[in-house]
């Protein structure tokens, strides 16, 4: 590195190294190691600028993976155009197959139902939950019950329990 720009560095604070923009339009800038105008000792970090700063419209997926392993320092050199291209592709094989392999999984299902192989999985609902200590056992209630117009108050006597 030439005395001026580090000089320049020094005098004007923090200069960061465009590297590269992917497809989604975020861009990634590297800081090398420097020493500030004080003479302190920054190391070398890397960043992203997003296509859409705002926090709210960030959603999984906005950074490739590629890229987030270089700015995480899991891989010295920055993705190139091609490798991006290559894994998409492959990432999409992999979905296409995937699809094929469970479309045949259900066919295959719905054959062995149909013979009488495989069991039809029960439809039942149980009320609660299946933490709760009376989870699947009917409920007897002991509360009084009234015809409306017969009940006579005080006729109704409370079972022993034993």
């Amino acid at each position: 590195m030439s005395k001026i720009a580090v000089l320049l560095r020094r005098i004007f604070g923090v200069v960061r190294e465009h590297v590269g923009t992917d497809h989604l339009g975020n861009k990634y800038y590297s800081i090398p190691e420097q020493k500030s105008w004080t003479g302190r000792h920054i190391r070398a970090k890397r960043m992203v600028e997003a296509a859409n700063p705002a926090a709210h419209e960030y959603t999984e997926g906005s950074i490739p993976i590629e890229w987030e392993a270089w700015i995480r320092g899991r891989r010295k050199e920055p993705p190139s155009i091609e490798e991006l291209m290559m894994n998409e592709s492959q990432r999409n094989q992999i979905k296409l197959k995937a699809m094929e392999v469970e479309e045949k999984d259900l066919a295959l299902q719905a054959k062995e139902y149909e013979e009488g192989l495989v069991a039809t999985p029960a439809r039942t609902v149980a009320k609660g939950h299946a933490s709760a200590t009376v989870f699947g056992k009917e409920e007897f209630s002991e509360e009084p019950t009234s015809t409306a117009n017969k009940f006579q108050p005080g006729s109704w006597m409370p079972t022993s329990k034993k």
